[in-house]
């Protein structure tokens, strides 16, 4: 074999289990999308293991071939699992473990987000996550896997490696702050006051003084400052170049170049040209203390973005009192299980979801509605873990536990969309991933320009400049930008009641031209209620409810329920009744108390003879305020009319003029008659109807919506609303509705009030807004500084930039990023 043929690199294999095959076609068809990828080297697919054995020549891609399996028709198995990653500083470091991880074996997708600190990595199934920590490991971060199971125990070490680097930042400043103050202070004080310099030269000597200055400037690198080497040094030597390799070689070069400068007077005079053999050991000193004072408050500002997760998490209770055995135990929260019986004494909080067994008590529910009230519990009635028993004392038996009940799940929820990337960070990548390596090609160019072509002494401000080039760049704020944003944002919005399933439903909301809601049990109260009841000259309002509500308690229909449930709610008691006839689509009567009583549509009361024109005309008023109009008669004499309807959630008529001000059209789409419909959105102020739609209809009514209006929200509540929000550009499920409604939308409303749509829609605009505004600072501050720190407005200002300056800046525009991004904190809907 000839040495370039053993130099080729050996095609890298990957198993992929794949679901759906049946036959020997199936096999034939997979292998076929297989081989048709670019890189893939070889494929074979065996029907009875259900997986497939590729081999990825160089350059070939994983992602691609999942792709392809799925395009041919095919499943294959994956899932997700989230690293802890530490040592990350800039945008370059995301770049750089985005690259090892997605180079790992069976890794499909991974994306690492640098204000969480964690990666989110997309695995084929049966493949090993340790092989992409040790990936992680291998370019020198660290990377631990997440335990979802105890979200607790996870964010109480999060808490303590935060506050176990913020205390290591303090001492790093407090040393180099101690070390660096003689320096600055004399430097400075020698430049500004002669008597100074004059003093230092008679008492301590220029010499002296800079060996005393060589030797804490060489601490400050070298202790508080060997974070900076420790990670940017391997990082040069990777040809992978950061933030700290920046630092490193800005801060480096002063020293150096200072250290040269005062050695080479004792063992080389003619080293450095006259005029050139300055110092700058101040400059180097200064530039990573001012660069710990920025880490240090990124530390502390990162720590307060994710706020909202750990006041989650404190709703979580520690323990709970299972009964074992016979006997009440207290035991960790984790070691409850499904079925066990539960006791909730006064003030506990609720540790797990379940129902009520025996006892009764007030629950403060307030995490998960926004209602101050305790709502009372009893038998049967659901218990969400979080919340916090009042008054009373009940036993639950436990039904959901652990990652299943919904505080965890909404933590989850969170935690996923912070860890997100919206479309816009896309072009932020591609620009981080080279700007490292562009400002070291701009230092350079700098050096060039200053030493050929600047005035004397050359070489010093060749130094200088080059030197304030390396530090004023900032990938740090251009890596912070979104993710920060994102962070508070997403936090904020749990506050709120608002979850984002997806972390894209951030920007995708901001897009959104208009709303179209669900009318029954989003709009209103999703269950018919008695509104009106007028009776005849001669009856009594009670006597007529009670005799009715007689007739009706023996009908399943959702009208003639209401009529009982409002005779129930007066205390009025329906008496039996004798022979009952129902006639669908007319009405019901029956014997009751020896009355024949009659309830029903006019057209019952005329086929039964009983004339209805004294009170046609309220019924025709009830019918146009969206009311369905039910006749009454008793022995034949007509004696009410009652209305029954669905009413409208009293924030609804709010949701819809908030939705109006953001300038959005409000769309209703309901399977009701026209007119029903039409009268609920004259009363709402909607804009626009789609009424009689079926429940298979809904999803052709948004897909014209989409051509007619643009980018289009949907909020429902019921099944029949899942393909809808799937639909939809994004979907908003109503926390109340039913799980299958809430797993298809990308944003869930956990109170279920209406006004959340406009605060979801609000926050989405000012999450994004925000954004923008870092990303114009962060990217606007380097194109304006860099140049100033090259020295380019030097001929026509006399402008340079110290590299003292230009490190207080650096760490100023990491800072000014997050700091703007904790102002989403502070937002109110409207």
């Amino acid at each position: 074999m000839s040495h370039a043929a053993s130099t080729v690199p050996s095609p890298r294999a990957v198993d992929i289990a794949i679901g759906g095959m049946t036959c020997a076609g199936c096999v034939r068809r997979v292998e076929k999308a297989i081989s048709a990828v670019p890189g893939v080297a070889a494929a074979a697919v065996n029907l009875a293991t259900g997986r497939a054995h590729v081999a990825l020549a160089e350059g070939g891609k994983l992602p691609d071939v999942v792709e392809a399996i799925a395009k041919a028709g095919y499943d294959t198995g994956t899932h997700t699992v989230d690293l802890a990653i530490g040592g990350m500083t800039c945008a370059g470091c995301v770049a750089r473990v985005e690259k090892a991880l997605r180079s790992a074996p069976g890794v499909v997708v991974a994306t690492v987000n640098l204000a969480t600190e964690r990666a989110a990595v997309t695995l084929i199934d049966g493949a090993d996550s340790a092989a992409a920590t040790a990936a992680v490991t291998r370019i020198g971060y660290d990377a631990r896997l997440v335990d979802q199971e105890d979200t607790t125990r996870q964010a109480d070490r999060e808490t303590a490696a935060r506050a176990a680097e913020i205390r290591a930042l303090r001492r790093a400043v407090a040393m180099a702050a101690v070390a660096t103050l003689p320096l600055f202070a004399v430097e400075m004080a020698r430049h500004a006051i002669p008597d100074v310099h004059h003093w230092l030269a008679v008492t301590v000597g220029e010499q002296p003084w800079r060996w005393v200055s060589l030797v804490l400037a060489a601490f400050v690198l070298a202790v508080p400052g060997g974070r900076f080497f420790a990670k940017g040094v391997p990082n040069l030597v990777r040809a992978t170049p950061d933030m700290n390799s920046l630092v490193v070689l800005g801060a480096g070069a002063a020293f150096l170049y200072s250290a040269v400068a005062t050695v080479a007077p004792l063992v080389a005079p003619d080293l450095l040209p006259r005029g050139t053999d300055n110092v700058y050991f101040e400059a180097a000193a200064v530039i990573v203390t001012l660069i710990l004072v920025g880490r240090l408050f990124e530390a502390r500002a990162k720590g307060r973005t994710s706020e909202a997760i750990k006041r989650l998490l404190t709703l979580q209770a520690k323990t709970a009192r299972v009964e074992r055995d016979g006997q009440t135990v207290e035991v960790p929260i984790a070691q409850v299980a499904v079925g066990d019986v539960v006791l909730v004494r006064p003030g506990d909080r609720v540790p797990v979801d379940g129902a009520v067994l025996d006892g009764s008590s007030f629950v403060d529910e307030s995490m998960i509605t926004g209602e101050p009230l305790p709502v009372e519990k009893g038998p049967g009635a659901a218990v969400v873990g979080g919340t916090v028993n009042k008054t009373g004392s009940f036993r639950f038996r436990a039904e959901k536990v652990g990652a299943a009940t919904l505080l965890s799940q909404i933590v989850r929820m969170v935690e996923t969309a912070q860890g997100a990337k919206l479309p816009i960070q896309a072009a932020v990548d591609r620009v981080t991933a080279w700007f490292v390596p562009a400002v070291m090609a701009a230092a350079l160019l700098t050096f060039a320009g200053w030493y050929f072509l600047g005035p004397q002494p050359q070489l010093s401000y060749a130094l200088v400049n080059a030197v304030a080039v390396l530090i004023i760049a900032c990938p740090c704020a251009m890596g912070l930008a979104t993710p920060t944003s994102i962070m508070v944002g997403t936090g904020k919005a749990a506050e709120l009641g608002i979850l984002f399933r997806q972390g894209d439903a951030l920007q995708g909301l901001r897009d959104v031209r208009a709303v179209a809601f669900d009318k029954t049990g989003t709009l209103t109260l999703g269950q018919p209620t008695l509104t009106d009841l007028m009776v005849e000259e001669g009856f009594d309002e009670h006597e007529v409810l009670r005799l009715v509500a007689a007739v009706e308690a023996r009908s399943e229909h959702p009208i003639a329920q209401a009529v009982v449930a409002a005779a129930r709610a007066r205390g009025l008691v329906p008496p039996g009744v004798d022979g009952f006839q129902a006639e669908a689509g007319f009405g019901a009567q029956a014997r009751v108390e020896g009355h024949i009583v009659a309830v029903g549509a006019d057209r019952y009361m005329t086929r039964l003879g009983v004339g209805v024109a004294p009170l046609a005309d309220a019924a025709a008023k009830l019918a146009a305020d969206g009311r369905s109009p039910l006749y009454a008669a008793v022995d034949g004499t007509l004696a009410a009319i009652l209305a029954v309807a669905d009413p409208v959630k009293p924030e609804a008529a709010d949701a819809v003029r908030t939705l109006h001000h953001a300038g959005l059209k409000v769309i209703m789409v309901t399977g009701d008659n026209r007119r029903t419909a039409e009268a609920v959105a004259r009363t709402l102020g909607i804009d626009e109807v789609a009424a009689e739609v079926l429940p298979e209809g809904k999803v052709t009514t948004v897909k014209d919506l989409q051509q007619r209006h643009g980018h289009i929200a949907f909020a429902g509540d019921g099944v029949n609303d899942a393909p809808a929000l799937a639909t939809a550009d994004v979907g908003l499920a109503m926390g109340a509705g039913t799980d299958i409604a809430i797993e298809a939308a990308d944003v869930v409303l956990v109170r279920g009030d209406l006004r959340g749509v406009a605060t979801a829609i609000g926050l989405s605009r000012a999450v994004l807004g925000n954004i923008r505004q870092n990303l114009a600072w962060a990217f606007g501050y380097n194109v304006v500084l860099i140049p100033l720190a090259a020295g380019l407005f030097y001929p026509l200002t006399g402008w340079l930039l110290s590299p003292m300056v230009a490190a207080g800046a650096m760490a100023l525009s990491s800072v000014s990023v997050l700091t703007n991004a904790l102002r989403l904190r502070r937002f109110r809907p409207s």
